[in-house]
């Protein structure tokens, strides 16, 4: 890892810890041990000390070449979850919504570059990957990413553009910063966001803002579709509406629970 000033209060034997976790994704549900070293620029002594401390707390198991992570580690996303009242507040929403438009929908959050899952009530797979809770995308290629960048301010629009790659990942991916800044303003403005096959060919989605108490933006919703069956117009005309009232509703429910940030 790159060198960093740390605050004296700095574990680095947990950020460690963490990044052998890391290491393990939907692509790379299995590695070697020399396989997690390089991923985690760590010596290969120091990557089996990790990955044996790890198994001895059941977070990894290993079949003496190849390691991958148990199910405990859910525990550590259910601490945050359980702990996180939005998905609850949203769920039943969403359900209704999902009724009504026959899509599914999602609520998500920004987590550094990337959006989050943290609710979800599907109808059909509709893309490539298998989207569940957890599931991250880069945040500037989806509608709910595009929602949660417009409303930071604009110094910080700045900076993660900034240090941002904004690499292709179909023929429609918006690869300009500045073609990308004007799109985040107009999503401010207009308070919802329209993304059209950027992510993945053949999908468009729809994303709006959630809001909490002090009117911050916290989360999105959204409501991906298949492009050969609904054109941008109609996803304006029929599903957005639907969307905006859901949350609305949403919001409504957060303001009359604790606080729950």
């Amino acid at each position: 890892m790159g060198e960093q000033v740390r605050e004296a209060h700095f574990v680095q034997s947990l950020e460690r810890g963490l990044a052998v976790i890391r290491a393990f994704d939907g692509e790379h549900r299995e590695l070697t041990l020399s396989e997690v070293a390089r991923a985690c620029d760590f010596t290969r002594a120091a990557a089996r000390r990790f990955l044996l401390t790890l198994t001895d707390l059941g977070y990894v198991t290993t079949d003496g070449r190849l390691f991958r992570l148990t199910p405990r580690v859910l525990e550590l996303g259910y601490a945050y979850l359980s702990s996180f009242s939005l998905p609850d507040i949203a769920e039943p929403h969403l359900e209704r919504l999902v009724a009504e438009v026959r899509e599914s929908s999602s609520v998500c959050v920004l987590d550094g570059d990337d959006i989050v899952y943290v609710g979800r009530v599907p109808t059909s797979r509709i893309m490539t990957a298998t989207i569940t809770v957890g599931t991250r995308f880069p945040a500037q290629v989806t509608s709910v990413g595009r929602v949660l960048l417009a409303h930071l301010t604009d110094e910080e629009i700045e900076r993660r553009l900034e240090r941002t790659e904004l690499r292709p990942l179909t023929s429609r991916t918006i690869t300009s910063a500045a073609l990308l800044r004007t799109e985040l303003r107009r999503v401010r403005r207009q308070g919802y966001a329209i993304v059209d096959q950027e992510l993945e060919e053949g999908l468009r989605s729809v994303a709006a803002p959630v809001r909490a108490r002090d009117g911050s933006v916290v989360a999105a919703v959204n409501i991906p579709v298949h492009a050969s069956r609904n054109s941008v117009d109609s996803v304006r005309r029929d599903l957005l509406p639907a969307l905006l009232a859901t949350v609305a509703r949403i919001e409504a429910d957060l303001r009359v629970v604790k606080p729950w940030r």
